[in-house]
């Protein structure tokens, strides 16, 4: 059996719509969390291929049965994530087989990526199992682990596609095997552009782009994330071109509609951008440095800034100034200060900002503090309550973030405050108004 020979020969089925299926009793007792169905929904999704229903199953043969058989009679793609492993609950495979009136034989080529994996280590019979496949499959190999993964057509005119569950062995099989796969089944090709967006809610952004929204080819579709959103646009043609023909006037709607919210766009349709690495961009870009002063986000700013590669290019300091101790003798924050306003106030934000780039020379300084909780508000200074400064040598600007309408844990409020400063950076490098805050002549 060839590695790369053709899945299904006889299913020439476009594929519209698709149904994941995650296998495992640890996912239903809540101690391994299903992440695998988010990756496969977005890659499918971007192929244009719908997701009609996700669900998870336990190791039980007949339950896993059902939810195959059920699956099949009502999705063109069925993607299974989990129970390819060695052990006797690892059954994804064999129940998909039999489901599917297939028998599995061995497949040379796993045979021997199994031997190489465990050279030099104990390798006992079990692990060979994974290297019995149904005949006639495509079979994706694994370039991380032992279990290959495969697709076969399923007897009702659509295929079964089965993935390792551990994602770093999924999230690469997919990319790299299993996506180019599906291109070809997807009934044209599809173009795709993410817009991200930062400083107005999924709700508000729907609500602007109106009948947009209702499109079918494109199609634009608002999702929110982590103390932000994006806009994806996605269209089919019958060429790349004749695709991209159709997005691209509806990214320029978007994008004029929704005016400087808008901080990067993807063109490759992915959500993986981010305003760190937009900030990081910018700066590089202008040859300019920025170092920062936290306090309530205890660092965050700075390590979102140096997980983008090329950070030290642009980051000169970081200081996590929690005292006020530490605000005094490292910032030259001045003690009146804290003493008459409080560590948590807009005047101390904005000498935090000036005293960090004065000590370090950098072209920008940013200050943070706040109260990120669940202790330690009050109702002068409730839970939440941050004040952000940013100079540039001639003006600083102090932007308050007040509580959310919800309580939100440390973390979140954390993650808000680095957002809300790495947006004031974008502002100011791109030279876009800085809403809510307050600009003032920069002390020297």
């Amino acid at each position: 059996m060839e590695e790369k020979q053709t899945a299904s020969q006889g299913c020439g089925k476009t594929l519209k719509t698709a149904e994941i299926l995650a296998v495992g009793t640890e996912l239903l007792l809540g101690h391994t969390v299903n992440t695998d169905a988010a990756v496969v929904a977005q890659e499918l999704n971007a192929l244009g291929i719908s997701v009609l229903y996700s669900s998870v199953v336990g190791d039980n043969p007949q339950r896993l049965k059902q939810a195959l058989l059920q699956a099949f009679g009502r999705s063109d793609l069925v993607v299974t994530t989990g129970g390819l492993g060695p052990t006797p609950d690892d059954l994804t495979k064999e129940i998909a087989a039999e489901c599917t009136g297939r028998k599995l034989v061995s497949h040379p080529e796993s045979v021997q990526r199994i031997r190489e994996y465990f050279r030099g280590r104990e390798c006992g019979e079990n692990q060979f199992r994974q290297a019995l496949l149904p005949e006639g499959a495509q079979v994706f190999p694994n370039h991380r682990g032992t279990a290959p993964g495969c697709a076969w057509e399923n007897g009702q005119g659509g295929l079964v596609l089965i993935l390792p569950g551990p994602p770093g062995e999924l999230v690469p099989m997919l990319q790299q095997e299993v996506i180019p796969f599906l291109k070809g089944k997807t009934g044209g090709v599809i173009a795709s552009r993410m817009v991200h967006v930062f400083g107005m809610g999924e709700g508000a952004v729907a609500q602007r782009l109106g009948e947009l929204t209702q499109g079918e080819n494109p199609t634009v579709a608002t999702y929110a994330k982590e103390n932000e959103m994006f806009v994806r646009i996605t269209a089919r043609g019958e060429t790349l071109s004749q695709a991209q023909d159709l997005v691209l006037p509806a990214e320029k709607q978007v994008c004029e509609i929704l005016g400087d919210v808008v901080y990067t766009v993807n063109q490759d349709g992915s959500s993986e951008s981010c305003l760190e690495e937009t900030v990081v961009s910018l700066l590089q870009k202008a040859e300019k440095t920025l170092s920062a002063a936290e306090s309530c986000t205890g660092g965050l700013l700075a390590k979102r800034l140096t997980d983008i590669p090329g950070a030290s290019q642009i980051l000169e300091m970081s200081f996590v100034t929690y005292a006020n101790r530490a605000k005094e003798e490292l910032l030259g924050v001045p003690r009146e200060l804290l003493d008459t306003f409080g560590a948590v106030s807009p005047e101390v934000a904005r000498a935090m900002a000036e005293g960090v780039r004065k000590v370090s020379g950098s072209f920008l300084g940013v200050g943070i503090t706040g109260i990120a909780g669940p202790d330690g508000g009050t109702p002068e200074k409730p839970v939440g309550l941050v004040y952000i400064g940013l100079c540039d040598g001639e003006r600083t600007w102090v932007l308050k973030l007040n509580p959310p309408g919800q309580a939100a844990s440390r973390a979140k409020c954390r993650g808000r405050a680095s957002s809300a400063a790495l947006d004031m950076i974008r502002r100011r490098l791109t030279g876009l108004p800085q809403p809510g805050a307050i600009c003032f002549s920069a002390q020297a």
